[in-house]
C-alpha cells in the first residue's frame, strides 16, 4: 500500500490560489499526500500580479514548522518563497532540524507577473544555505542564471548550469526549460549518476501561474510516498502537463492550473 506521504511546505501564501501555499496544498492533496504548512509571507495577488508582500515574523515561521515536525512529522519538505536572507537562514535551521527528511527546494525569485519575491542580497544566502541542503533543486532558467552566473538560453546551457548546481552541493537538480525558447519544452533531471529528459510540445497558453510551485510540490509528494527520484519527477511532470492543459481559464492575466483534475 502506497504511503500517504506527509509533506511540510514552507512557502508564501497566494491570495489568488494559483501559486504558493495554496497551489502546494492542492497538489499534494490531488496526488494523495498530506500537506502541512509553515507560511513565510502573505502576498496580495491575483492573475494580474502581486500588489503586496507581508512577511511573517521569523519566530512564527519556525514555530509553525516545529509544531508540525514535533507532532505530525514529515516524509518530505518543500520550500518556496522565502523573501530575504534572514528567512533563508531560518528555513535552513528548519531543514537542519529534520536531517533525514528530503527537501525539495524551489528557489523562488520572481512571480509570474514579474514582481520580485526574493531580495537581491538573499541570492547568496540561497546559494550558500539552500542549494547544499536540497535533495532536489528545481530552478527555472532565470533562477539558474542567478544562482550560477551562467547564461541559460539552450538545453546545453541547462546542463552546464545544472552541473554547476550539483557541484555546489545539491544532490539532484531538475533544470526547467520553460523559459528556453524552443517549440518543445525540455526539463532535465540531473544527478551524479546521469540525466533524464522530460519533453513535451510547448502549450501555447497564458494559464501557467504556479507551474513551478506545483511541479516542486508534486515531486515532494512522490518522494514523501517513497517513490524513487526519477519516478517521483516523472509523475509530477505528467501531472503538471495535464493540469496546464485542463486550466479552467480563470482571471484576466496569468491564470491558474487545474490542480484538482486527478480527483475528477
Amino acid at each position: 500500500m502506497q504511503s500517504l506521504g506527509r509533506v511540510l511546505i514552507v512557502a508564501g501564501s497566494d491570495s489568488g490560489g494559483g501559486a504558493g501555499i495554496q497551489a502546494d496544498i492542492k497538489t499534494v492533496t490531488a496526488l494523495g499526500g498530506y500537506a502541512a504548512t509553515a507560511v513565510t509571507a502573505i502576498t496580495v495577488q491575483n492573475t494580474l500580479g502581486v500588489t503586496g508582500v507581508h512577511p511573517i515574523p521569523l519566530e512564527i515561521v519556525e514555530a509553525q514548522a516545529r509544531a508540525v515536525l514535533d507532532d505530525i512529522g514529515a516524509d518530505a519538505l518543500k520550500t518556496g518563497m522565502l523573501g530575504d536572507t534572514a528567512a533563508v537562514e531560518a528555513v535552513a535551521r528548519i531543514l537542519d532540524s529534520a536531517p533525514r527528511v528530503p527537501a525539495v527546494v524551489d528557489p523562488v525569485m520572481i512571480a509570474k507577473g514579474g514582481a520580485p519575491l526574493l531580495a537581491a542580497d538573499a541570492v547568496e544566502a540561497v546559494k550558500r544555505l539552500m542549494v547544499p541542503r536540497a535533495a532536489l533543486l528545481t530552478p527555472n532558467a532565470p533562477e539558474a542564471e542567478a544562482l550560477t552566473g551562467l547564461p541559460v538560453r539552450s538545453a546545453d546551457d541547462l546542463r552546464r548550469a545544472g552541473a554547476a548546481l550539483l557541484a555546489m552541493g545539491a544532490r539532484a537538480v531538475l533544470m526547467k526549460g520553460g523559459h528556453v525558447p524552443a517549440e518543445r519544452v525540455t526539463d532535465i533531471l540531473m544527478t551524479s549518476a546521469g540525466e533524464t529528459l522530460f519533453e513535451a510540445d510547448r502549450q501555447e497558453t497564458r494559464h501557467t501561474h504556479g507551474t513551478g510551485c506545483t511541479l516542486a510540490s508534486a515531486c515532494a509528494t512522490g518522494l514523501a510516498q517513497g517513490l524513487p527520484l526519477t519516478d517521483a519527477v516523472a509523475r509530477a511532470w505528467a501531472y503538471v502537463q495535464e493540469a496546464m492543459q485542463r486550466a479552467p481559464g480563470l482571471g484576466r492575466g496569468h491564470g491558474p492550473l487545474d490542480h484538482g483534475w486527478t480527483l475528477r
